[in-house]
């Protein structure tokens, strides 16, 4: 694969800086939907009360996968600051720019993303 030039370095910094912006706002707008789920029978009948359940556990996942992407976003930010973005951390290899453009945050060319799958 090619090296990243300045140009595409600074359009995914850029693109890095959004999904970040994205995440956190996700995980902040998330945090009343993982709340404690109120069992009061009187005020919610017993079919609401499992859906409101499962709703709040669904909600629990998505922000898990939240938090576990705006990790890897940070740590492309920092390797791209350290001048080591854009490279396989399997193989050592280039990671293609048409790749780093879809997800920005991925640790792992093509290859060893299909290997490790």
């Amino acid at each position: 694969m090619d090296e990243l030039t300045e140009l595409q370095l600074e359009e995914l910094r850029d693109d890095l800086h959004l999904l970040l912006g994205k995440l956190k706002q996700q995980l902040q707008e998330s945090l009343d939907l993982t709340q404690p789920v109120d069992l009061d029978q009187q005020a919610v009948g017993r079919v609401s009360r499992v859906d409101a359940i499962q709703q709040q556990e669904m909600a629990k996942a998505s922000r898990q996968q939240d938090r576990q992407q705006l990790a890897r976003v940070q740590l492309a930010m920092k390797a791209l600051e350290q001048g080591e973005f854009g490279y396989c951390e399997n193989c050592g290899e280039s990671i293609g720019f048409a790749r780093l453009k879809v997800r920005p945050d991925t640790p792992l060319c093509i290859s060893c993303q299909a290997a490790s799958e």
